[in-house]
């Protein structure tokens, strides 16, 4: 099966997440997308980040009923930080019958030089580029394993969903409301 691997902190999973993974599951070859919640990423400070297991019900409760989409909790059993080159090997491993390539912003595919181990993941590895605004993708910059989607966006984030949260301002349309319901309910953010 050929998985497409959506990482990220999903801090919390917001409509802009959905809409895309939902581009990608059914306007590429793609048969499923894993959303591969991160404990700790490289390039982001840990301190606003709710419990991995807490994010990762949070996706669940926002994918349930999605035959294309599910979540992944496979990097909470590897070192930290997470490395997407080391859950790349760890994930062939253990899942020999699949083959997995990586959905990525424009702005994370602009820095990919800087990811551990960089010209491995580009050799071997499709990647699904997302276009985010101030990121644009240079033709020269595609091949057959580098494909840019015109994924719809919305100007959303998960930064400013927390920042709202601790203002006490409405999240409503900005998450699904069963995710804005278990956020107010466990007052994670708050």
């Amino acid at each position: 099966m050929n998985i497409g691997l959506y990482f990220g902190s999903f801090n919390p999973v917001h409509n802009g997440h959905l809409i895309i993974a939902n581009y990608v599951a059914n306007y590429t070859s793609l048969e499923r997308i894993w959303f591969v919640v991160s404990p700790q990423s490289p390039f982001k400070q840990n301190g606003s980040l709710i419990n991995e297991n807490h994010r990762k019900h949070l996706i669940d409760l926002a994918i349930e009923g999605e035959k294309k989409l599910r979540s992944s909790s496979i990097e909470f059993k590897l070192p930290k930080p997470s490395y997407t080159v080391e859950t790349l090997l760890y994930l062939n491993v253990k899942y020999p019958q699949h083959q997995f390539s990586i959905i990525l912003g424009s702005d994370s595919f602009q820095n990919i030089t800087k990811w551990k181990n960089a010209d491995y993941l580009l050799k071997n590895y499709s990647l699904y580029i997302y276009e985010r605004p101030g990121f644009k993708v240079k033709p020269e910059m595609l091949n057959d394993q580098r494909k840019l989607l015109k994924a719809p966006l919305l100007q959303i984030s998960s930064t400013e969903i927390r920042k709202m949260l601790n203002q006490k301002k409405s999240i409503r349309f900005w998450v699904p409301d069963i995710v804005m319901e278990e956020i107010y309910n466990q007052q994670y953010y708050i």
